[in-house]
Order: structure tokens, then C-alpha cells, then sequence
């Protein structure tokens, strides 16, 4: 049975709140890496160019750092999920000399990846002929 390789990454700081960038997220949960490509490619949102650019690098990291070759068809998402980062406070100008405050709030996005090591196929011994 082939062993199971895991491998992750991080995208911080994307300027868009992790509310809505964590329903791009779901689409994409426990899916084939390829298909998650394909769904965030035609996804009219605008958090899902960097949910794809994490999934896209978690990919990447688990093909060339791991130490034994991996099956790219059986790259799976194990595990994604968002977070809130770090909140820029901002002030709004308002009637009579006020200031009203907001905040900025960016996402961090955490993507996991599983795939299966390839079974490399044994070498079948000649047989020796009995004369």
C-alpha cells in the first residue's frame, strides 16, 4: 500500500475580509487538486484568484520538496481553511468635525495537500530454462 505524503502553504494578508473569502474556500474542500483548479478558475468571486494561488502552491510544494515521487492524479486537498489577519484601522470623515472609525480586515488562507506515493513495479526475474 503506498505511503500518504502531506504538504501545506500559506497565503497571508489577502485584502479581503475571511468571511467571503472562506465561501470560495468551501467550494473547493476535500476535492482533487485539478478539479479545485478548474472550479476556481470559473468562480466570478474575487478572493478565488487567491485561493487558487495557495491550492496552486501547496500543489507545487508537495511535487518538488517531497523526497519520493508522487502520483499527481491522486493529489488531494486535505485540509483549507481561513483565517482572519491583521486589521488596519482607518477613520471616516463625518458630519460636524467627527471621525468615524472602520477597520480594514485581510484573510490567511491555510491549504493542505495529500497525495500517494507512486508503486514502483518490481522487476520480474527471468526464469531459467532446464535443459
Amino acid at each position: 500500500m503506498a505511503n500518504t505524503i502531506f504538504a501545506h502553504a500559506y497565503e497571508k494578508g489577502i485584502d479581503i475580509q475571511p468571511r467571503k473569502t472562506s465561501i470560495v474556500a468551501s467550494l473547493v474542500r476535500d476535492r482533487y487538486v485539478q478539479d479545485a483548479i478548474v472550479i476556481l478558475e470559473n468562480t466570478p468571486r474575487k478572493a478565488a484568484t487567491a485561493v487558487k494561488k495557495a491550492v496552486e502552491s501547496a500543489n507545487a510544494n508537495l511535487l518538488n520538496n517531497s523526497k519520493v515521487s508522487i502520483d499527481p492524479k491522486s493529489i488531494r486537498i486535505a485540509r483549507i481553511f481561513v483565517t482572519s489577519g491583521s486589521r488596519m484601522r482607518r477613520y471616516k470623515p463625518a458630519s460636524r468635525g467627527r471621525a468615524l472609525p472602520f477597520e480594514k480586515i485581510s484573510s490567511n488562507i491555510f491549504v493542505e495537500v495529500a497525495g500517494e506515493e507512486k508503486v514502483k513495479k518490481a522487476a520480474e526475474k527471468p526464469e531459467k530454462e532446464k535443459k
